[in-house]
């Protein structure tokens, strides 16, 4: 656009100063206007597998920044927590030979839990290890044939055993803010206290105790799957789990040494539960606290204790 127009004449006395001043005037305006554009850029350094430190800009409007949404980190923290829960069982047996059944619910099944949240590989917040004590009631309840005749077992034609129980679970989670799913899973250890059988053909002395070939020890596989929701810091759990016996009702050769029978308990309970966080689940524990204040009084000291 600027031109240089030479004449025959020698030029003026003060034509550089007048030179100097149109130069300031054309290139100042885009040396304010790319001082002013490169508060909006971000300088990232990127380091490279030879140490070489490359510096990149990477150019972010207002107008873009405006538009971005920030989200904090949800972290979630290695928490203790214990619960009470109460829930239903309804219960079938596994017989050997098999026999027509119906299903046996039972209202009585509550006891209390502890769970202990943990990283996996110290990175990893979705485990954790469950324990209990519980108190509750399976058995069997078979169904009439046709002609309206009921399979008995040693007489009886429904059974209520009434068991404690431990349950030690593998947990896993995943948390939202007042929301998480969860399964668990592993074995269970247990006794069994007294049944009540019903039946006609029932001696009176055995309706309420056990036969000298009952097995009371009971052991098995138990795990399930549900929800929780938090409200800080109270949680309710709504679980369904299946709990399979190993452990059968009677002694397998009770009535024949050649020919074994089997009768292992299968219980599906559906638990409401109650539980009461015993730590911070969100934010910075207590200790990381403490630590960050001795970081900032002593960072030295804390330096030293870390190694």
């Amino acid at each position: 656009m600027a031109g240089i127009l030479i004449l025959n004449h020698s030029l003026p006395t003060d034509m550089p100063r007048l030179f100097l001043i149109s130069a300031l005037i054309l290139f100042c305006p885009s040396v304010c206007m790319a001082g002013g554009f490169r508060q909006d850029t971000l300088v990232r350094k990127v380091q490279l597998k030879d140490t070489t430190v490359v510096q990149a800009e990477e150019i972010y409007t207002r107008e873009y920044l405006d538009t971005v949404s920030v989200a904090s980190a949800h972290k979630i923290n290695d928490y203790p927590m214990i619960g009470f829960e109460y829930g239903i069982s309804g219960s079938q047996m596994l017989f050997n030979p098999t026999k027509k059944q119906q299903t046996l619910f039972t209202p009585r099944y509550f006891g209390v839990m502890f769970t202990k949240y943990g990283k996996m590989f110290g990175y990893m917040p979705y485990f954790g290890v469950s324990a209990g004590l519980f108190y509750g009631q399976d058995g069997y309840k078979t169904k009439p044939s046709k002609e309206g005749v009921y399979p008995t077992v040693d007489g009886a034609i429904q059974a209520v055993y009434d068991y404690v129980e431990v349950p030690v679970l593998a947990h896993f989670h995943i948390d939202a803010a007042n929301f998480k799913l969860m399964v668990d899973g592993g074995f269970f250890g247990g006794y069994r206290l007294k049944v009540h059988r019903t039946g006609d053909g029932v001696p009176s002395e055995y309706i309420d105790s056990f036969y000298d070939y009952d097995r009371r020890i009971d052991y098995g596989l138990k795990g399930g799957a549900g929800f929780g929701l938090m409200f800080d810091p109270v949680e309710i759990h709504i679980m369904a789990r299946v709990r399979w016996s190993e452990s059968s009702l009677y002694k397998p050769d009770y009535n024949s040494a050649y020919y074994y029978r089997f009768a292992n308990p299968l219980d599906v309970t559906v638990t409401a539960g109650l539980y009461f966080q015993l730590g911070k689940r969100k934010g910075r524990t207590k200790a990381e606290l403490r630590q960050a204040a001795k970081e900032q009084v002593w960072p030295e000291t804390s330096d030293s204790i870390k190694k």
